[in-house]
């Protein structure tokens, strides 16, 4: 089913320009539709590498199974193995901590966010925009 375009603006700044992609999933999911898994994909790399620029480094490791995964925030450099921090999250959850809909308390709270590692709380670099 596509998600229709609607005139609702989700807590999102309006000086970031955002892909038809990302703003296709936001407006659909704040109407509660579902969202094309094309577009669903799209808009979760295009947060993952917005996320990257803003948080450079490879110190955590940020997943969002299918669609991606990054690694972030300065410190010591993962290399080999099992990432000692990891952030792993479901696409709509990690929407909706880009947006600012879904808080990193919450999602840690519900089980949506799963945090390991000393370094793995980067609830300071949400929401996104």
């Amino acid at each position: 089913m596509r998600a229709k375009v609607a005139t609702y603006r989700p807590n999102v700044s309006s000086s970031h320009e955002k892909s038809p992609a990302l703003r296709a999933a936001l407006d659909g999911l704040a109407e509660g539709a579902s969202v094309e898994r094309t577009v669903l994909r799209d808009a979760v790399r295009e947060l993952l590498a917005e996320l990257a620029r803003r948080a450079p480094g490879r110190s955590v490791e940020v997943r969002v199974p299918p669609y991606g995964a990054i690694q972030c925030v300065e410190g010591p450099r993962h290399t080999r193995g099992t990432p000692p921090n990891v952030v792993e999250t479901d696409p709509i959850t990690f929407l909706g901590l880009a947006s600012g809909s879904v808080t990193w308390e919450e999602g840690l709270r519900t089980g949506r966010i799963r945090a390991s590692g000393i370094r793995a709380d980067i609830s300071h670099l949400f929401p996104v925009f």
